[in-house]
Parts: structure tokens; sequence; C-alpha cells
């Protein structure tokens, strides 16, 4: 009988990652992200679920969405680098529904945050603005090294999926050769021809 139960710790790191990144975009109102991490941790769980219950078309949908996961970090990178007229001060990650920044912008490493009242100028009386100083690192460098991270661990699960679907394919066929797929079933009891027994029960 065929063993459906491989412990592969395939997709825990994965799911660690994700939602360490859904977190922050959540605290900062990224919704674009937002909905791209919630469908890369669904991905990963379906990962999941098709390496422990041998489903390896399961795994190469999560092989297949690595490499959208993947373009779609290297957009982000691009967003923050502002590479190809892309600006990191657009709506364009919230939809435009929001002037929201990354959560990182005011509080990364050593940032301070400070709000001076404008209740001097026209027509922006009850308004604060907003100073973040001090900070130790830029918050778009801290977004490219996420998505950086997030890149490095698509590739090696896209290597691990390779893998695991290949042992699967291995099991399949050695499956195969000896027999598993037989009308038959698979024990059975050699019985002998019924004149024999019946010469044996006349004797």
């Amino acid at each position: 009988c065929r063993s459906r139960n491989h412990n592969f710790p395939f997709p825990s790191p994965f799911q660690l990652a994700a939602l360490e990144r859904q977190v922050f975009d959540f605290l900062g109102y990224q919704w674009a992200p937002i909905l791209a991490n919630f469908l890369h941790i669904i991905i990963v769980i379906l990962g999941l679920f098709g390496t422990i219950q041998y489903r390896p078309r399961y795994i190469v949908v999560y092989a297949i969405w690595t490499a959208i996961w993947v373009t779609w970090n290297i957009f982000i990178i691009c967003f923050y680098l502002e590479v190809g007229g892309l600006s990191k001060d657009s709506e364009l990650l919230t939809f435009n529904i929001s002037r929201h920044q990354s959560w990182w912008s005011e509080n990364g490493p050593g940032c301070v945050r400070k709000e001076a009242s404008m209740s001097g100028i026209k027509g922006l009386d009850n308004h604060s603005y907003i100073s973040v100083i001090g900070c130790a690192l830029e918050y778009r460098y801290i977004e490219v090294m996420h998505s950086s991270f997030q890149i490095l661990i698509a590739l090696v699960g896209f290597v691990y999926a390779c893998y695991v679907v290949s042992v699967f394919t291995e099991e399949e066929d050695s499956f195969d050769f000896i027999g598993g797929f037989d009308p038959f079933p698979l024990y059975h009891v050699n019985e002998k021809p019924t004149n024999l027994l019946f010469k044996q029960t006349y004797l």
C-alpha cells in the first residue's frame, strides 16, 4: 500500500516570512501588497497540503506561483528605488484611496516622529505636519531588503517544490512497475485448481 504521509518541512519558514510581511503592510495600509501577501499565504498553504497529502499538482501550482511572486517583489523593489519612472511617493500601492506610506517610513530604526501644529497657516487649522528625523536607514531600503528576502525564499521554495514533485513522480513510477494499479486485489490467495482439490478430497 502506498504511503501518502511525507514529512517534508516544506512551507513553515515560507509562511512565517509571508505573515511577517503581511503584518507590516497592514500597519502601513498598503492595500496592493496586502492582497498579494494574502494570496501568497493561501498558495503556500496549498503547497503544504499537497506535500502532506501526496498531491503533486498542488505543489506544481505553488512552483508556478513562486515565479509570479518573484516578479511582484521585483516590481516592489523597482517601485521603492524609483526605477523606470516609478515614484515611492505615489499612491499606487494604496490604490489611490489613501496617502499612507510604508509603516517603516515613520517607525524605522532610530526614527523620531514629530508633529508640528499648522494652525497659523490659513486653511490648515487643526492640522499637524509630521516630520521624521534621525532614521538610521531610509524606509525604502528596508522595503527593498524585505522584497529581496522574499525573492530568496521563493527561489528556495521553487527548488524544493521541484525536488518534492520529482520524489513523488519516482514513487509513482516504481509503484506502477510493481503492479500497484492492477485491477486485481493487492493481496490474494493462490487457489489450487478445482480438479486437484477434488482429488485430494477423494483420497
